[in-house]
């Protein structure tokens, strides 16, 4: 049990980090966890299967609990039986999921608990910052990011009159007694999409949800190739919107109007034909004002927000490749393949009970290496 400063009335959290494979991240995620100050609390890290050095990191960490995964269960997906095992050795009142790509501020801990308690919520997630490099992640991640702020809005996901229901699994807080109320990840079993399916369970029960953009508390850099950004934005995209074939021939047509107006205003200006090259100019200034008007509410820096109008394109194609890879029913992630049934998620449904009939299906037996 880690603590600092006489903190004895607090409850205690347990922070549970399901780990495969991520020795490039877990060190700095645990090194920011156990500096938390102002809160009682234990760090569980389940090993899910690693190949790497991740156990051996995780251990390096003194007063980290480090245990295994449970053998993973028939139509279960990996990540949500390691959450379930966590939870299960878990001793606090209240308990943290958070991914091992993640990094935490100075006394985030403590604050997101009084943040939790103060709104009367059983479940806290924050949307952390994000942490982009090279020329993939800043041209794609402002726009996904930007498509879901405005789909899963933080008012209607903390206002208990709205049906909408959301969370971000890299920094979900929650207490025991909700957790165990709804069925936990074991209600969620099956699903791809497990925060936002908690979340809908969580809301389905009466109980209040707090959502927000969570820049002061957590960072993360979620994808460090375009190889794993494709792969994961491709287990997720279909589950997130609506319409994404639709959305994405919106955006590629928001694409195409933007660059050829910009292309005819400089082609007409050159041929001195100005009446022309100003009205297309203008069309471009617009189109692209609105543009960087709905990318400025993701909080990237104003390099990212620069490319993002060259990741419009990208994410299209992201969207169809999502589409169609659970029409065709094989999802690869972590070097494991899950077979999937076409019901996507909306952030405008009511939320479901946890008994409902799961979504997805693991592909016994299957193994894929990561990206298709």
């Amino acid at each position: 049990m880690a603590a600092s400063d006489p903190v004895s009335s607090q409850p205690v959290v347990s922070v549970i980090v399901p780990a495969r494979n991520e020795e490039a991240c877990l060190g700095a995620c645990l090194e920011s966890l156990v500096a938390q100050t102002g809160a009682r609390f234990e760090i569980i890290v389940v090993d899910d299967g690693s190949t790497d050095r991740t156990r051996q990191i995780a251990q390096s960490f003194a007063g980290v609990h480090v245990i295994d995964a449970a053998p993973l269960p028939p139509d279960w997906t990996g990540k949500n039986n390691a959450m379930w095992t966590g939870a299960s050795q878990a001793r606090g009142e209240w308990l943290l999921f958070t991914d091992a790509d993640t990094v935490h501020r100075s006394g985030s801990l403590a604050r997101a608990l009084a943040e939790a308690q103060q709104h009367g919520a059983a479940l806290l997630s924050y949307s952390p910052e994000q942490e982009v490099h090279g020329f993939w992640e800043k041209a794609v991640m402002p726009v996904i990011f930007a498509e879901l702020a405005a789909t899963y809005r933080p008012s209607q996901v903390s206002d208990p009159s709205s049906p909408a229901a959301a969370a971000n699994g890299q920094y979900l807080l929650i207490s025991r007694e909700a957790y165990h109320a709804v069925g936990g990840h074991a209600a969620v079993a099956t699903s791809l999409l497990e925060d936002v399916e908690l979340a809908r369970a969580v809301k389905a029960s009466g109980r209040k949800i707090f959502f927000r953009y969570g820049g002061d508390a957590v960072q993360t850099r979620m994808y460090r190739s375009f190889a794993q950004l494709r792969e994961g934005w491709t287990k997720n995209l279909a589950l997130l919107f609506a319409s994404p074939v639709r959305l994405a021939v919106l955006r590629l047509t928001e694409f195409v109007l933007i660059v050829g107006s910009a292309a005819v205003a400089i082609t007409a200006s050159v041929r001195g034909r100005w009446q022309p090259a100003a009205g297309a100019a203008i069309l471009a200034a617009v189109l692209y004002a609105f543009f960087l008007k709905r990318t400025s509410i993701a909080h990237f820096s104003w390099d990212a927000d620069a490319l993002a109008l060259l990741g419009l394109p990208i994410f299209s194609y992201l969207l169809l490749r999502s589409s169609v890879s659970y029409k065709r029913g094989l999802i690869p992630w972590k070097q494991r393949t899950y077979a999937s049934r076409p019901r996507y998620a909306r952030s405008e449904m009511k939320p479901r009970s946890p008994t409902e009939e799961p979504v997805f299906r693991p592909a016994i037996g299957r193994q894929e290496k990561s990206g298709l």
